[in-house]
């Protein structure tokens, strides 16, 4: 009996094709696809961890399991376990509404602070507004950023449904400052970093490369590095950098009771219109894990907690060229033990795109669309938007942040655009 647990423990265990998935990953760095780490802990204990590509492109810096990364809207899991602690210490109750701490806001006396949580208080994204990049770079006094959010007035009435608003979770961040009287960088240490031992997760400022964080990039023929919000900003809906490993080790503590109460828990996983409190679902097949995703600047995170199997997963990206989506599929793939493909790439030389270059146009939307190279890589300019184009074929490319496939035909001299089962012809100036 003894030999045939161990057997089948041993057995199991094999089935995680570890050299596969480092040959995956191999390949999105060889091809500059993607930058970054992740990790995957089973019952706890971390199974895999990868790194690739380069923290700091300028200093050839390589990332490594310690680089720390801005984790963006996953850090509003924190900020929901925060709000929690509050509650359970009796300092807030839920279903209180906000008028108390931001009498100026619309609607405030029928927000309640779990409105926030969950996203049902119908006031507005700031990071929607038009000019959000102008002025996400500097810094913001809380003055500033209640005056924004003032300004933004609200897009629903409160609870009648549930739209995605990163200014709910930075009122409770100045919330959860006024309640404790310190600031919100301390309580994310005292309240979980301390208590579960994570060893690179805060507050960030301003990147510092020589302690192992992270600057961000879009690939355009090279990585060009990206602007970086300041983090008086986003504050507790997205200020946070951390690695794979901690968001592992978080998921793990959150999921596993030791973060807050099961009371507290159970309505952070409770489901409506999406969303639960700091938390939405997350499926890989039939597996419906449970975590957050975060995006900011050039970095792309996500973490999820599956119940089937304790399995916790985190990625960190700071560059990316290529489906994230694709890459979760492959690294649960590999836990799950469900089939994935490598990736594979058509590389063309960079005299073989001058057939390409030029400005095109569409009488139907009056649109021109700038196609220059650099290197061996096609780059599209739509009015500041620019982005690089992959190659798939002969005369074929795409760009999947927008799902979008660009064909080519040299002798009409046209460009067509296929996007969400839309054809789109485009003709180039001579």
């Amino acid at each position: 009996m003894l030999l045939l647990i161990v057997s089948g423990g041993v057995f199991a265990q094999d089935l995680f094709d570890k050299a596969k998935l480092d040959n995956y990953f191999g390949k999105l760095e060889e091809n500059n696809k993607f930058m970054g780490s992740v990790a995957v802990a089973k019952k706890g204990e971390i199974i895999y961890t990868k790194s690739v590509g380069f923290a700091d492109v300028e200093n050839n810096v390589k990332a490594t399991e310690k680089s720390k990364y801005r984790i963006g809207s996953v850090s509003k899991s924190f900020t929901a376990v925060l709000v929690l602690k509050a509650v359970e210490e009796k300092k807030i109750d839920l279903d209180q509404t906000i008028d108390k701490w931001f009498p100026t806001i619309a609607n405030s006396q029928k927000i309640t602070v779990r409105h926030l949580l969950s996203h049902r208080s119908g006031i507005h994204d700031f990071t929607h507004n038009d000019d959000y990049l102008t002025w996400c770079t500097q810094p913001k006094t809380e003055k500033e950023m209640l005056g924004i959010i003032e300004n933004g007035g609200s897009d629903f009435e409160p609870d009648s449904t549930a739209e995605y608003s990163n200014s709910n979770y930075v009122l409770l961040t100045y919330m959860l400052e006024k309640i404790f009287s310190k600031p919100y960088s301390d309580l994310l240490q005292e309240y979980i970093v301390e208590p579960i031992g994570l060893a690179d997760t805060y507050v960030f400022g301003k990147t510092n490369p020589n302690d192992n964080e992270c600057r961000s990039y879009r690939f355009l023929g090279s990585w060009v590095v990206e602007n970086e919000t300041d983090c008086t900003v986003p504050m507790g809906a997205g200020a946070i950098v951390s690695t794979p490993t901690d968001l592992t080790k978080f998921a793990d503590a959150l999921f596993g009771g030791r973060l807050v109460a099961d009371e507290s828990l159970e309505m952070m996983k409770t489901i409506k219109d999406e969303y639960g409190l700091g938390l939405f679902e997350i499926p890989f097949g039939d597996n419906i894990g449970l975590g957050h995703t975060g995006g900011i600047d050039g970095f792309i995170t996500v973490y999820s907690h599956f119940a089937d199997g304790d399995v916790s997963y985190a990625m960190t990206c700071n560059g990316r060229n290529f489906k994230i989506g694709d890459i979760k599929k492959a690294v649960l793939g590999a836990v799950y033990g469900k089939p994935y493909e490598l990736p594979e790439f058509y590389n063309v030389a960079s005299e073989d795109l001058d057939v390409y270059l030029g400005e095109y146009v569409s009488a139907e939307l009056g649109l021109d669309i700038i196609v220059t190279k650099e290197g061996n890589t096609l780059i599209a300019q739509i009015g500041d938007d620019v982005f690089a184009f992959e190659a798939v074929d002969k005369d074929k490319f795409k760009y999947d942040p927008i799902e979008a496939t660009f064909e080519f035909d040299p002798e009409k001299n046209t460009m067509t655009l296929f996007q969400y089962g839309v054809e789109l012809v485009f003709q180039k100036k001579k």
